[in-house]
């Protein structure tokens, strides 16, 4: 599977690499709990990012109209955003056309659990295999008169892939758990062992306290220390983007 930027003349300074796992608030967190949570950690890393060029501030009056939203950049430089559509949106202009694989969407969404204060990004689904199209990407205000700070290098666009009617092919359901003798006896014993871990914490010594938290999800494994026949990852090793003339 390929997935190609074309360049429109000058870059504009735009830099795309492989999403890392860390965030600075999953850093800041006592112990880095956050970092034990499998599910959380995959998604930080789940595509690309394209990191903004230059640092600039910006501010929304409230109101609806284009200028509601003022883009104020730093001496010397010129920043990526401006007000385009109204409505509080705050938006960055990119001079990158991509393609995908013939049947494969691009799904273009702000940084993955990176919350920016006041602000709030907005999630497109780009036909990108056949449109000689460039796109933006759109952030909307949450809050007034609040000055929000983009830096350069900081990430302003997250980039991922999605084969285009897959969706539409699921069939979901709603089923009682009974349905699935297997799968209840299952969760039963997950959960009392979960709340037995849970109720071990509190004690002083004790083995749930040592170890600090469960590792079965992680790990790949059930309660009883089997793999399952599947596919299970930890990370991703994503492949930069190679540039070429």
């Amino acid at each position: 599977m390929e997935l190609i930027c074309y360049v429109i003349e000058d870059d504009g300074g735009f830099e795309i690499r492989p999403a890392p796992h860390r965030r600075d608030w999953m850093d800041d967190a006592h112990q880095r709990a956050p970092y034990r949570c499998l599910p959380l950690v995959m998604a930080n890393r789940y595509g690309w990012e394209i990191l903004c060029p230059v640092s600039f501030t910006a501010i929304w009056n409230g109101g609806p109209s284009l200028d509601g939203v003022v883009v104020l950049e730093d001496r010397g430089t010129t920043p990526p955003a401006i007000s385009h559509f109204g409505e509080g949106i705050l938006t960055f202009r990119m001079p990158l056309v991509f393609r995908t694989d013939p049947g494969t969407d691009l799904i273009v969404q702000g940084p993955i659990n990176q919350p920016k204060d006041a602000i709030a990004p907005l999630t497109g689904v780009v036909e990108s295999d056949w449109g000689p199209f460039n796109f933006t990407m759109n952030w909307k205000f949450t809050r007034p008169k609040t000055a929000i700070r983009f830096h350069k290098g900081e990430p302003f666009c997250h980039l991922t892939l999605a084969r285009r009617g897959a969706l539409e092919s699921v069939r979901p359901r709603i089923m009682p758990i009974s349905a699935d003798p297997q799968l209840e006896a299952d969760h039963r014993e997950w959960a009392t062992a979960r709340k037995k871990f849970n109720d071990d914490l509190k004690v002083q010594g004790s083995a749930a306290r040592k170890a600090g938290w469960q590792k079965h999800y992680q790990q790949g494994i059930d309660l009883h220390g089997n793999e399952k026949p599947f596919l299970h990852l930890t990370k991703t090793n994503l492949r930069p983007f190679e540039r070429k003339k």
